[in-house]
């Protein structure tokens, strides 16, 4: 391995026991041979290209996995690009249960990468959706038409906390239970607070 890539900020993560330090070994050598910059970014190995996020390697209890950054920007003809929840915009990840899968696979890892790059290169931008395209529950528009200082601050609220409040209303499937959460969180939007503040 051609260790003139490396970080050594970001070794430890590659050294301490865990469950997929193989497969971490095996993606930061794929992810480095594609000419990107190793750095530590949110505790994880982040890769870089001109100082734009590409790629970032981390790992859960199930799988471990490398998130593109504009995942969402990326043709995935093969259909390895995973996007983890439906909220999730821009990333998308490729998921591993084994280094044996990473061995398989690591043409195609590698041509995401070059494609990843190659967005970045073109200064591609994802277009995320505005508020405004958030479904807003019946029982909370409602209120906001009734109480005009409701009105006043949900939208001096954050874009962000905007739309974990019409998430949060719009997820149960009875009304009574949206109609629950909403007046349950009036107070929270009166006093400018976030969902999870």
């Amino acid at each position: 391995m051609s260790n003139d890539r490396t970080n050594p900020k970001v070794d430890f993560f590659f050294n301490k026991e865990g469950q997929w330090q193989d497969e971490y070994k095996k993606l930061r050598h794929i992810v480095l041979d594609c000419q990107l910059t190793e750095e530590l970014k949110w505790g994880c190995p982040c890769y870089t290209y001109q100082d734009a996020n590409v790629v970032l390697i981390h790992g859960f209890k199930e799988y471990c996995a490398i998130l593109f950054m504009k995942g969402a920007l990326l043709a995935n003809a093969d259909g390895l690009l995973i996007q983890q929840t439906e909220n999730v915009q821009s990333a998308r990840q490729i998921r591993f249960t084994s280094l044996q899968q990473i061995i398989e696979q690591e043409a195609a890892i590698k041509a995401h990468i070059y494609e990843a790059i190659e967005v970045e290169k073109a200064g591609l931008k994802v277009e995320l959706k505005k508020t405004t395209e958030f479904a807003v529950a019946e029982e909370f528009q409602i209120k906001l038409d009734a109480l005009p200082d409701l009105r006043k601050a949900f939208e001096a609220l954050t874009p962000g906390r905007q739309r974990a409040y019409l998430m949060h209303f719009a997820q149960p499937k009875q009304s009574k239970t949206r109609e629950a959460r909403v007046e349950k969180c009036i107070p929270m939007i009166l006093s400018g607070k976030g969902l999870t503040d």
